[in-house]
């Protein structure tokens, strides 16, 4: 895959992964963007930085936890132009007990996280058969998706859900001349995961530099299940043979641990 000169759309581009991720495009692979995000101040703060270096960029504001600005999004960033490329980045979590998440904050939860990229990647993927560049679309799911979190068990769902349709629509699209990339961090050190909360698992954490330069090589080579870094990859190796029951009440502990130095309580 080559970059250069080709439009990528980059969703949740404001901040955190989403915003490096669409910095390194630009300037590492020449790139030009459509970037999304409900932020718009973030993002013209993004285009200012990254045009005066030659990149052509694109702001399309929109929340999409709402059906109606996924819609636009989609039809404002194909409009008069080729997509080559989309990394579908836009997510949030929930971290805490799953009874203290509301209901309608679940719905919002599943809409961003699932609706949202199902709706765009079925859109781009047909966007890109049409004009056949030969270009790409990357979900942006999460280890925890493979290896499911409790006290981010919603999160955890709608990640699994991605992985499964991602790798499944993958294979679907064998002869044709585009590829879908599923690319499942561990947790980065973003602006989600700067509270309180994860404070006591900031050493976890990986760089977002890190995170985005291996995202864009996995979906560069066209992986279909890329998870960065040795240690995680051990972690998911590991999963398949450690009894679940073992796994997961470990990571269980660890992030009780981390919301009761919170102040969390049950």
């Amino acid at each position: 895959m080559d970059f250069r000169d080709k439009w990528v759309l980059v969703t949740g581009a404001s901040a955190g992964l989403g915003r490096e991720l669409a910095r390194q495009l630009a300037t590492e692979h020449g790139a030009n963007l459509v970037i999304s995000a409900r932020r718009a101040q973030k993002l013209e703060e993004l285009k200012a930085e990254l045009e005066p270096k030659g990149t052509k960029v694109v702001c399309v504001s929109g929340d999409m936890s709402k059906q109606d600005d996924v819609d636009r999004v989609l039809e404002q960033a194909t409009a008069g132009r080729h997509l080559y490329g989309a990394i579908l980045n836009a997510g949030a979590t929930h971290f805490g007990h799953h009874h203290h998440l509301a209901w309608d904050e679940f719905l919002s939860l599943l809409q961003l996280n699932v609706t949202a990229n199902v709706r765009m990647a079925t859109e781009l993927v047909s966007h890109m058969k049409h004009h056949r560049l030969g270009g790409g679309v990357m979900l942006v799911s999460s280890m925890s998706g493979v290896m499911p979190v409790p006290y981010q068990s919603a999160y955890s769902g709608t990640k699994a859900f991605l992985n499964s349709f991602g790798m499944a629509l993958a294979h679907e699209l064998e002869g044709h001349p585009l590829s879908l990339t599923v690319f499942a961090p561990g947790g980065i050190q973003t602006e989600m995961t700067s509270g309180e909360r994860f404070s006591t698992l900031r050493g976890w954490l990986a760089p977002v530099d890190a995170t985005a330069r291996a995202g864009i090589k996995a979906m560069k080579r066209r992986e279909l299940l890329a998870v960065p870094g040795f240690l995680n990859q051990l972690g998911v190796f590991a999963f398949r043979f450690v009894p679940r029951r073992v796994a997961m009440g470990q990571l269980a502990n660890t992030y009780r641990k981390a919301l009761l130095a919170s102040g969390v309580k049950e």
